[in-house]
């Protein structure tokens, strides 16, 4: 390097420095002494750069193509859960292993390719303050191409290449969620959609609306012209008032069959039904019967026979089961209270005030389901009022 060392006599534009004479120059003015500075293979070319250049290489394709597969399980694999052993069983295994080696290959190339082609060198730098001038500037920008140079990149196009061949699918990964909501249309297919009803409408059409011939029914007294939907429990059974007992609760599934008389409202075909229907104490009812003016759809709701009553059917109110947060269970009951707790991301609704969100990150209340009672048994009046579960952009 250049003996100069007094900043007012050193001359950036000197053609005789070095850009490494520029770069230590300006780690000087910074603070900062280079102590030690050795590049890795001072004779470029060796067959031992050259194999580190390959097996870097190799980690960066490994992880593009890993990402490749990422990609293709993402939209390709069969996800649809179905009973018994399959490929949709090893869905999110698949996409865990390959996104998670992905980036362990991109991790190992970073660290082998500063641990290997690097320079090796120990700096150390005093603090200062103050702006930098024009020299300064030029310094450091030198610097920064300085640090490009030390990457290797024009001399092992190799290295470059398959960087960018390994980061590119990364790049899709992230993008892929929304490339996935355009395969499928949510919104396609009538009521606005499957994300607009639930299997507890009287609808037979809705329950049946992306298969090619009817296959599931609803069984239940007729009542403007549809069948109502039956609360059944995870067996089937049918639910008088008197099961269930004051102050508790009982999650029940729509009463929907396969043509084949087979119950099958608690699959996963209605992953979006279940519902806690809840048997509430004298007090908290009345509490609650005040508070339905708060959500006037609840006031109102319930249009069996066509007369506007509240849904909620004398001590009893159902709930949706499917928290408006993320979608897990929200059925942790706190009888004394009147809480229900999302175990997941501890969220709590306040059941007696139409399940209003009182704590934790869910943000809307659980939709309330219409209640009737016909021939002792009990039955949705209709399907929910609003969209279950997570919010989503076009929500109403």
């Amino acid at each position: 390097m250049s003996a100069h060392t007094d900043e007012t006599h050193f001359d950036v534009e000197d053609p005789r420095l070095t850009r490494f004479d520029l770069v230590q120059e300006g780690a000087r003015r910074d603070g900062v002494e280079i102590v030690h500075y050795e590049p890795r293979f001072p004779v470029p070319g060796t067959r031992r750069e050259r194999r580190a250049v390959r097996s870097i290489s190799l980690l960066f394709l490994l992880a593009g193509l890993l990402g490749v597969a990422f990609v293709v399980a993402y939209i390709a694999w069969p996800w649809q859960y179905k009973m018994g052993s399959g490929l949709d069983k090893l869905y999110t295994p698949v996409l865990g292993v390959t996104m998670g080696l992905s980036l362990t290959c991109i991790g190992f190339g970073l660290i082998a390719w500063g641990k290997k082609l690097l320079p090796e060198e120990i700096a150390v730098q005093e603090r200062h303050d103050g702006p930098s001038d024009a020299a300064e500037a030029r310094l450091t920008g030198e610097t920064i191409v300085n640090m490009g140079d030390e990457l290797g990149l024009k001399r092992r196009p190799l290295l470059g290449m398959a960087a960018l061949a390994g980061m590119l699918p990364l790049g899709a990964v992230i993008g892929i969620p929304l490339v996935g909501g355009l395969i499928r249309n949510p919104h396609k297919g009538p009521d606005g959609g499957p994300l607009m009803f639930t299997a507890w409408s009287p609808n037979p059409e809705l329950i049946n609306a992306n298969l090619s011939e009817p296959e599931f029914i609803h069984v239940g007294p007729v009542v403007n012209g549809f069948p109502l939907v039956g609360m059944v429990r995870e067996d089937g059974s049918k639910i008088r008032p008197e099961d269930v007992s004051i102050g508790g609760q009982i999650t029940v599934f729509p009463a929907i069959y396969n043509k084949a008389g087979i119950f099958v409202g608690n699959s996963n075909d209605f992953a979006d039904s279940p519902t806690l229907l809840m048997h509430l104490r004298d007090e908290d009812a009345a509490v609650l019967r005040a508070n339905l003016a708060n959500v006037p759809l609840n006031q109102v709701g319930n249009t069996v026979d066509g007369k506007p009553a509240p849904n909620t059917w004398g001590n009893f109110v159902a709930y949706s089961k499917i928290c408006t947060h993320a979608g897990c269970p929200a059925s942790l009951y706190e009888q004394q209270t009147n809480r229900l707790l999302c175990p997941c991301h501890q969220s709590q609704f306040n059941i007696v005030d139409n399940a209003l969100p009182i704590f934790g990150p869910a943000t809307r209340r659980l939709p309330m389901l219409p209640l009737t009672v016909v021939d002792g048994f009990f039955y949705a009046a209709g399907d929910y009022q609003v969209p279950i579960g997570p919010g989503f952009w076009e929500r109403p």
